[in-house]
């Protein structure tokens, strides 16, 4: 079946079944989150994006092969609700950006910085550093070999805008200096992009829309 991203909670996992990738996308949690296993086809290796609530829900994705790896995007609250439980049936490693792992209550094991690079079996993800939603957030790239790239963000970009920096205006120039020249000016038109809550888009959907953006200051 053909991949849309559009998911609830409670209901199936949707999968986007890339060449050397699976990518398997549920929605938990009272806040409507999005969780990503992303799994290597080669070997069977899987990876967390986001232990963000409901651990029965995403131990069942996981099932018997377990995770290597979990990575919490930002320190909020909604993205790691089931991180500890996650952790405890897995032994998985965590991965958080430097500057949020002090705001993640379950400890970071690898700490990322901008351009790190986080494994899952012979697939490579790109870590990039957005500043403004919180100070840690991270994004991670995945340029497939075989296709387009695809990137998850967290809550730092969504259909329709960048994430929520509270009308601060320091905060949103600085989220959205990021994203653009981190996302928008090294990726094309054809990424995928897998937000923190809600349905997935493309930078081509949205690069339009960034002046608008920066006219609006949210």
């Amino acid at each position: 079946m053909t991949y849309s991203g559009a998911v609830k909670a409670g209901g199936p996992a949707d999968v986007h079944e890339l060449t050397d990738l699976m990518i398997s996308k549920v929605e938990v949690g009272s806040m409507s989150n999005n969780a990503y296993l992303l799994r290597c086809r080669t070997t069977g290796e899987q990876l967390l994006i986001d232990a963000a609530a409901d651990p029965s829900t995403l131990l069942t994705l996981i099932g018997d092969d377990g995770i290597a790896s979990v990575v919490t995007t930002h320190r909020h609250g909604d993205h790691w609700q089931a991180l500890a439980e996650v952790v405890a049936a897995t032994g998985a490693r965590t991965y958080a950006g430097r500057y949020d792992a002090e705001g993640i209550p379950v400890p970071t094991d690898v700490p990322v910085e901008d351009g790190d690079t986080i494994k899952v079996g012979r697939v490579e993800l790109t870590a990039r550093h957005l500043v403004g939603h919180t100070p840690g957030s991270i994004a991670l790239v995945y340029d497939d070999p075989h296709g387009h790239p695809h990137v998850f963000t967290g809550d730092c970009l969504f259909p329709g805008g960048v994430g929520n920096t509270w009308k601060d205006p320091e905060a949103f120039a600085s989220l959205i200096r990021d994203v653009e020249t981190k996302l928008f000016d090294t990726l094309p038109d054809e990424t995928w992009v897998y937000p923190g809550h809600g349905n997935d888009t493309t930078l081509g959907d949205e690069r339009p829309h960034l002046p608008e953006w920066h006219a609006r200051g949210w």
